[in-house]
């Protein structure tokens, strides 16, 4: 069985709206494309790293648009490497629409989203998401994800579709590798689907140390 893979880029109020571009979603949203000034060559490592191994793709209907128009005219570019990678693997898409479908290797999810994703995890080793917080959503409220990869930026917005709306449930997490940084404050944080659900606890029970 695979692993399914979510990267998400947020601000530190957990925003992960439209983090590419304006034109990502720009209806009600001013601050199309805050992702971009705080870029850096330590950031852009760690997120082509991330996608080392990627043999499938998984993406929600607008994800999937932006990229099917802005990838395949990529390759020898700047971003070769990962449009070389992005254009070659299979395209999963989730959309109750009929998106274009055109972008080579592309192949609409059936409705029933769950039994879907459980198909790909068995068919694929390393299944990345990217962006898609309706997808995303989903795949936390039904634990249909292995790793979560997030990248926190130093700025807060206030506004803006945030990563956990109305799809998380209670779950645990643990770290898989140390935070980093990059030198304009971006923390990338690694973390793996745990067994069980949150713990709670009395800070001030004797044995966490309080003074009396």
């Amino acid at each position: 069985m695979g692993l399914i893979h979510i990267e998400l880029f947020a601000t530190l109020d957990l925003v992960g709206q439209a983090p590419g571009g304006p034109d990502e979603d720009p209806v009600g949203f001013p601050f199309g494309g805050w992702q971009a000034p705080l870029l850096d060559p330590v950031a852009g490592a760690q997120v082509g790293k991330a996608y080392e191994g990627t043999d499938a793709l998984l993406l929600g209907r607008r994800t999937y648009d932006i990229f099917a128009a802005f990838w395949p005219h990529q390759e020898g570019g700047q971003d070769g490497g990962i449009a070389t990678l992005f254009n070659g693997v299979p395209k999963y898409v989730a959309s109750r629409g009929r998106p274009d479908l055109s972008w080579a290797g592309s192949t609409l999810l059936g409705p029933d989203l769950a039994a879907s994703v459980r198909e790909i995890r068995d068919r694929h080793e390393h299944v990345k998401v990217v962006g898609s917080l309706h997808l995303v959503q989903t795949l936390l409220r039904e634990k249909l994800f292995d790793r979560l990869d997030l990248w926190l930026h130093p700025i807060v917005l206030g506004v803006g579709k945030k990563v956990f709306d109305g799809g998380a449930v209670p779950t645990n997490l643990t770290l898989l590798a140390p935070p980093a940084a990059g030198p304009k404050g971006t923390v990338y944080l690694r973390y793996g689907l745990a067994e069980g659900t949150p713990a709670t606890g009395d800070m001030s029970a004797p044995d966490r140390g309080a003074g009396g």
